[in-house]
Formats: C-alpha cells, structure tokens, sequence
C-alpha cells in the first residue's frame, strides 16, 4: 500500500491506497473556517495547522486502516506553499523511516491531472490499464484557485503542458469577483449560488483572449471589468442586481474555459476529456465540458467531489499510476519545489 501526505496550501491530508481495491481510506482537515475570517488563506497560519493537524491524522488512520501493509510513502512536493510544503515532506520523511521503506515526491498538479481516473479504477482495479489505455490521447482541464491548465495525457502516460493562464486563475478570478461584490471567501461557490437566481446574459463581460487559435487563459481583465461595472451602479443597484452580476460574471469565466477546451479539441485526436481542480465542483462548467465532450462523442471524466480540491487520496494515486512524473530518486534528499511545473519530470537516479 501507499500512504500519501498532501499539505500543499490550506487542506492537511491523509490516504491509504491499495492497488489491488483502491483507496483503502481518507482523512482530512480543512482550514476553510479558519481563512475565511482573514478573506483569504495566510501561509503563516495554514503552517501552524499542518504541524497541529497531521499527528491526529495519522493516528485516526493508522488506527482505522492500519500502516502494516504500507510499503512507500508519498508526499506532495509541489507546487504550493513553501512552508506548507515541508510540513508535509518533514512528516513523510519521519513515517518513511520509522517504516523503513521509500518516500517519493509527487507533483500536485500532475495528480490533479490523474484525479478523475481514480474511480475508474476502484470500479474494476484488475482492468484498469485496459480501460485507461482506451481513454487515451485524454484532454485535461485543470480548473483550481491557483492554476487553469490544458493538458495532455499520453498513450505513454506522460503529460504535456498545452496552455496555462497569463494572470489570475479561474478560481482566483472567482474570488477576487465575489470580494468585489461584497461576499465571502472562499468566493466561488458564493457567486454560484447567487448565479442560480441570476441571469447570464444581464451583463456583457469580456471572455479573455479571444482569439481561437490561442489556447492560454487571462482573468486579469474580467476581474477588471466587472469592479467597473460595480462602480457604476449604486451600492443599492448592487445588492438588486447581485444575483444577476453573479450569473454574468461566472457565465464570463466558464465560457472562456469551454472555449479554451473547444479550441484544444481541435488540434488532435483526443479519446477523452477530463476536468478537476477546485472549480470543477462548479455544476454548470461541468454541464458546459460535460456537453462538449458530448459533441464529439468523447467519454467525459469529472474528479469525485472529494478529489477535487487539495486531497491525499489522489496524491496516493498518482504514486502509483504516473510512470513519468513521480520522484522517487531524491529519496531522503526530497525537497520541496514551490513553482514545480505541472510537466516537470524529476532527473533520473
């Protein structure tokens, strides 16, 4: 079995998996509570709450599970926050020796991308590779509060970057428009609430870089112009008119996303599509690819909602499924890497 560590930014995560049923059990902390009296995540703080939180987890775990099959452990070593970061290469360092077995490095962003396998896995983990190997070219959105991402999974497994975002981040760009609208953090699932009520179409925002043969994303400019359009109406139109901003406003953000994917469609064969990250708990973007994918008759793979944001279970997952991306050859000498790159593959031992 693996047992993953996920520290990156605000979540402290826990997770056994077994190749042969899946993933045996997680466990998880989140700080949302904590952050959202602050409007937002402070590094100094989710630090302190990895070093509280990760001794109760591992306890909860080891006596609900067991650690006596665990024969690696794996440990987000970036992208995120760097002293999140080596709460959780500390802890896997410790458990790794106290077991006597490997610790490995596992890229966050690559494991979001492996995310929306995991339960085509645990539905049949004996045909897997056969059923992977059929999904293959697979067409990844990466949708999170900070990384937008296309991405390529290979028939090799093997992953390559297609586009990014210039700027903010799709869920950043959600944030950051729902404090200008005077709502809470974290923003997202606020805007999309009020968007239920709200129509679309009642404000005319920009959808990025509009060209169709540009794959990368920017936000910068939807974010500007909707604190434009706030500050042309009165604090009362505001409140009236939320419900409508909402709509508006995230309509804005996932049809650039969609686009971006349409357009990416376009330039190869792919045999699936994929969403994860944050965002994707968003039910009209994953309608909108869910739709998409349809069009072109592709199978269409959305990470389970416990899998979307920060999580060990696809951590743990991604240790044993990414042939290419997985550091196992720092061994004891496993840093961290803030800005790890979703295609960065680690040197050869």
């Amino acid at each position: 079995m693996i047992l993953a560590l996920e520290s990156s930014c605000d979540e402290t995560a826990v997770a056994l998996f077994d190749p042969a049923r899946g993933l045996v059990g997680e466990w998880l902390h989140t700080q949302i509570a904590l952050h959202e009296r602050h409007g937002g995540v402070v590094p100094d703080l989710a630090t302190r709450e990895h070093v509280r939180h990760f001794g109760p987890l591992l306890e909860r775990a080891r006596a609900e599970a067991g650690f006596a099959g665990v024969t690696e452990v794996a440990v987000t070593n970036g992208p995120g926050l760097a002293a999140c970061l080596a709460i959780g290469v500390a802890a896997a360092k410790a458990l790794a020796l106290a077991r006597r077995v490997p610790v490995a490095g596992v890229n966050h962003l690559r494991a979001h991308v492996w995310s929306p396998f995991i339960a085509l896995h645990g539905e049949a983990p004996a045909d897997f590779d056969r059923r992977l190997d059929a999904l293959l070219p697979h067409l990844a959105l990466v949708v999170s509060g900070g990384n937008t991402l296309l991405c390529v999974l290979g028939r090799d497994r093997g992953i390559r970057l297609l586009s990014s975002t210039r700027d903010d981040a799709a869920g950043e760009a959600l944030d950051k428009g729902a404090k200008l609208l005077g709502l809470g953090y974290p923003g997202g699932p606020q805007v999309e609430k009020l968007a239920l009520a709200g129509r679309a179409e009642a404000f005319a925002f920009p959808r990025g870089i509009g060209r169709r043969d540009e794959l990368d994303f920017s936000f910068s400019g939807l974010k500007t112009n909707l604190r434009y359009t706030i500050e042309k109406l009165t604090p009362d139109e505001v409140t009236a008119r939320r419900p409508d901003l909402c709509a508006s406003y995230q309509e804005a953000v996932l049809d650039a996303l969609v686009r971006k994917a349409r357009a990416a469609l376009g330039t190869r064969s792919f045999a699936s599509v994929g969403l994860s990250g944050g965002v994707a708990n968003n039910r009209r973007l994953r309608a909108l690819l869910g739709s998409l994918a349809g069009e072109r008759r592709l199978p269409f793979l959305a990470a389970e909602p416990r899998h979307t944001g920060d999580n060990a279970g696809m951590i743990a997952f991604a240790a044993w499924c990414d042939r290419t991306g997985v550091d196992r050859a720092a061994g004891w000498g496993l840093g961290v890497n803030p800005s790890l790159a979703v295609d960065a593959e680690p040197a050869a031992g």
